[in-house]
């Protein structure tokens, strides 16, 4: 099996992909701490910045250049999860928006509501909420599965009850590559009249995410996770942001989404956003089959693309792994279940701390992470958080069979050399 002709075509966008660091032309597998950019970005946002580098709602054509920008990226944010534009909300990342939504959500609760977290799931997605226990908020746990990293829903279904008001879950986990069933979790919130609050940072580059379908409350993603520049945006169900008391100053709008928008945006990084979002439908345009001229049908073409390549990188890096002598892999190994997984792969070599084998990978021009990832809860439970977490291989549509290979091989060195 070869890399498909259209991955070697859009590699030749990302101009991170062909430099020379170190004397090495990088494997860029460290996809879940943050991606590289197709060049349409980054014109995207200097275009920004010289074109249109003024404040907002201004009497003059640069400001009013701004305005238009915001409100595009707006649609195009709408149009890679199916939600409407109003609906969009901006901010710096995730964790930000988080603890905004949270803090309004907080100015709701009363002493003794409950809020839901997991162990499966970022921090940005877990110290917001525990945060309102300062208020009264209790606090309920979920536990994952440790043979297979997947989320415990009979556990989940113990601690609903009608004092629950959010269930904070993950989409995707950033750190076992876990794909959560959000809508059955919706369902099961919905039914004790709970909110879902949904992380899909780490979802956004391989999956086609669909908010109606899913049914959730509220869903955030950090551009810079799928091709863009570093700025968040968040979904709000129209009813729910209404419902909300926004911290905000006192001239904002009031209402959403602007008064959820604290100062002001990173305006290029806004640009870049749109660019990104074109540059997914554009690969459903170039490669796919749409099943209409819209952007949203694009962009469904460009992820079934996108997972089908990201099915064959995944096979490729577990087939090889499993024949490594003293690699434990966490979380779900076999492809027979690739519904309930994307393309991240976390492990440990044996006689290997993790940092160790990182760095003798790094040295071979192959870029991967170590540690928990923000992912505490998960490698606490592992019994790994104080043995330096996981290695952990993110692979992303741009990457390689041939780049698998590459790490592969560098693996049989690090497992050789300690045998």
């Amino acid at each position: 099996m070869r890399t498909p002709e259209w991955v070697k075509q859009i590699r030749s966008e990302f101009p991170a992909l062909g430099q020379v660091i170190e004397g090495r032309i990088p494997v860029f597998l460290d996809g879940p701490g943050g991606s590289q950019v197709p060049r349409r970005v980054i014109e995207a946002m200097a275009r920004a910045m010289v074109e249109a580098n003024a404040n907002t709602h201004g009497a003059f054509p640069t400001s009013r250049r701004v305005d238009a920008g915001i409100m595009e990226a707006r649609r195009a944010a709408a149009d890679l999860i199916g939600a409407s534009p109003e609906e969009i909300v901006f901010g710096p990342n995730m964790t930000t928006l988080t603890f905004q939504i949270s803090r309004a959500i907080g100015r709701r609760l009363r002493p003794g509501d409950e809020i839901v977290v997991t162990r499966l799931d970022h921090d940005a997605n877990v110290a917001p909420w525990l945060a309102l226990a300062e208020q009264g908020a209790v606090i309920r746990w979920v536990d994952f599965h440790v043979e297979d990293g997947t989320l415990d829903l009979e556990g989940l279904a113990r601690v609903l009850s009608e004092r629950t008001r959010v269930v904070a879950v993950g989409y995707a986990s950033n750190a076992l590559g876990t794909v959560n069933p959000v809508r059955r979790i919706v369902e099961m919130a919905h039914a004790v009249g709970a909110w879902v609050y949904v992380d899909a940072v780490h979802a956004a580059p391989h999956l086609f995410i669909d908010v109606r379908e899913l049914g959730c409350d509220f869903l955030v993603c950090s551009a810079y996770k799928f091709f863009g520049p570093h700025v968040g945006f968040l979904y709000g169900r129209m009813e729910r942001l209404r419902a909300l008391q926004p911290y905000k100053v006192r001239p904002a709008p009031d209402h959403p989404p602007e008064a959820f928008e604290t100062g002001t945006q990173n305006h290029e990084g806004l640009a870049g956003l749109t660019a990104a979002v074109e540059y997914l439908a554009d690969i459903g345009r170039r490669f796919g089959t749409p099943t209409d001229p819209s952007r949203r049908a694009a962009i469904r073409a460009a992820m079934e693309k996108i997972r089908e390549h990201e099915r064959d990188l995944c096979a490729r890096l577990l087939e090889g792994l499993e024949e490594l002598p003293g690699v434990m892999v966490y979380g779900i190994r076999s492809m027979a279940r690739w519904a309930e997984r994307v393309p991240t792969v976390s492990f440990r070599i044996s006689g290997r701390h993790p940092r160790e084998a990182a760095e003798a990978l790094g040295r071979e021009g192959i870029y991967v992470w170590d540690g928990n990832f923000y992912a505490q809860g998960v490698t606490e439970r592992l019994g790994l958080e104080g043995q330096g977490g996981l290695v952990r291989v993110g692979a992303l549509h741009y990457n390689t069979l041939e780049e698998i290979d590459r790490l592969l091989e560098a693996l049989r060195r690090l497992v050789r050399e300690r045998i």
